[in-house]
């Protein structure tokens, strides 16, 4: 099946430029100009992956991210101005995956897109056994984690985050392992990503997220899950 990638940017020139490199690496492209127009045609046609610009009219793109995150697990990706690091914050916590920065290549565009789909194959293909440490238990089958019991809802890169440190416990990974890890590229973007979704994560999991006790902080090198 052709993957379908919906480029939402209130410029004609950027949906245009970036729906034609697009396609011309075999993919189908759909657009929007605008937040509304963006959520819906995001919730009447399936995609594949969401390239979404943060400063839209009508609907912003942090807003068109949390409702859609609320309903889907599709990877986001952010399109966002150098400036604008209180807007990636934001849209990060709303459920996208990861930002690029404009301007930005078209190949390293369409690199990210590229990881982004393989990811996508290779957790269907690497779909294992339930990982337990402590109180916490992943299911990579049904894409579901209880902590001490209890259901608790991830985005797609929170999980495979979650995922890599249960793989190994007590392990010390850096910023750059998890970043690779999460996009399957050694193109690993801005690292301060990273920590957004620790912080996420420690939000979710952790009895106090500013004291945690699982996901914890080696300074100077990266994070380790603790079987608490």
């Amino acid at each position: 099946m052709t993957e379908r990638i919906l480029v939402v940017d209130d410029e004609a020139a950027i949906r245009e430029t970036v729906g034609y490199a697009l396609r011309g690496e075999g993919y189908e492209v759909s657009d929007a100009a605008d937040g509304e127009e963006a959520l819906e045609v995001a919730r009447s046609n399936g995609f594949d992956v969401l390239i979404l610009d943060l400063m839209l009219p009508k609907l912003s793109g942090v807003e068109v991210c949390r409702r859609l995150r609320a309903e889907s697990d599709v990877p986001i990706l952010l399109l966002t101005a150098k400036d604008a690091e209180v807007d990636r914050v934001l849209g990060l916590e709303a459920g996208a995956d990861d930002y690029v920065t404009k301007p930005f290549s078209i190949a390293e565009l369409v690199g990210r897109v590229r990881a982004i789909l393989r990811r996508q194959e290779l957790d269907r293909k690497g779909a294992g056994k339930i990982r337990r440490v402590g109180g916490l238990e992943l299911d990579p089958v049904r894409h579901q984690v209880r902590v001490e019991g209890q259901i608790v809802s991830l985005t797609p890169s929170e999980f495979r985050l979650l995922d890599l440190l249960a793989s190994d416990p007590e392990r010390v990974f850096s910023r750059k392992e998890i970043m690779q890890h999460l996009w399957d590229s050694s193109y690993v973007g801005d690292q301060r990503a990273c920590d957004i979704h620790i912080s996420n994560l420690r939000r979710k999991i952790e009895v106090d997220a500013m004291a945690p006790e699982r996901i914890v902080t080696v300074r100077g090198i990266g994070y380790k899950l603790a079987p608490v």
